[in-house]
């Protein structure tokens, strides 16, 4: 069981090199809509501090920096900050990159008006220490919010079909659970009031091939799937994901439509 330190940082180790393979900013790019729905949803104002968690290429970062909110944007991957940083320069805008772990944020207590995370900081192994790490830097009165997928939409399928082929780490619980009311309750609902909206992200490719195409070059969980499988196996993997595709494509015209259900949480912090 992966219930010590140790177990957890080696789980964290491996994470960090599956998000810097391929490139996530190609897939994370098309998912600039959810940090600004994000933004509206925490009614952010140009006078506050903003903290981007897991910021990934830095749709949040770059959502709130338009609303002219100071903004610091942290990843534990540098080459997808750098993304960010590429982003922000081509607008204009002043934001402040800084390489960081979630589970040990560099910054003092109460040091941000608004924290924010999309489909970050749910992959964290440790998720209390994350939820703790959360709501110690936002100052009582400021706002937690997330974007994470939920167990039942087609990215916690995804990840549930991975699952089947390829085992997840021994005793580290489901990305997926930060998609749940009940579970960010546990997590946040002792120092915060939250509020959580489901919400949909529709995923738009040329095709379904051109998805997993992108998918399995690109997003590196996805791609690490494919490179620990040989032979029978690794077409299973793909027969599966295939399958999984057809059931969410809404699109009859050849092109891939796929819905994907998300949580929206605004966390009141107290």
């Amino acid at each position: 069981m992966a219930s010590n330190a140790s177990d957890l940082a080696a789980v964290k180790g491996r994470q960090q090199a599956a998000w810097g393979s391929g490139d996530y900013a190609v897939v994370g790019v098309t998912l600039q809509i959810v940090g600004e729905t994000l933004c509206e949803a925490v009614d952010l104002r140009s006078s506050q501090r903003v903290l981007d968690v897991a910021a990934g290429n830095g749709n949040a970062t770059l959502a709130a920096a338009r609303r002219f909110a100071e903004v610091v944007s942290t990843d534990y991957v540098g080459s997808l900050l750098d993304r960010g940083r590429e982003r922000a320069a081509a607008e204009r805008l002043p934001v402040t990159f800084k390489q960081a772990d979630a589970e040990s944020l560099p910054f003092p207590d109460a040091s941000f008006d608004v924290v924010l995370s999309t489909f970050g900081v749910m992959f964290a192994p440790d998720q209390p220490k994350v939820a703790h790490e959360l709501l110690r830097v936002c100052r009582p009165g400021g706002k937690i919010g997330l974007a994470n997928w939920t167990p039942e939409g087609f990215i916690g399928r995804l990840f549930k079909t991975i699952g089947k082929h390829v085992a997840p780490p021994a005793g580290v619980k489901s990305p997926a659970l930060w998609g749940t009311k009940d579970h960010l309750e546990a997590l946040l609902g002792e120092g915060s009031d939250v509020v959580a909206t489901e919400r949909r992200f529709t995923f738009r490719y040329r095709s379904p091939a051109h998805f997993l195409d992108v998918f399995r070059t690109y997003y590196g969980p996805v791609l690490k799937a494919f490179a620990a499988l040989e032979g029978p196996a690794r077409v299973a993997l793909e027969r599966d994901l295939v399958v999984l595709v057809e059931e969410f494509n809404v699109a009859r015209d050849g092109t891939a439509v796929i819905p994907s259900a998300y949580l929206e949480v605004v966390a009141n912090r107290r």
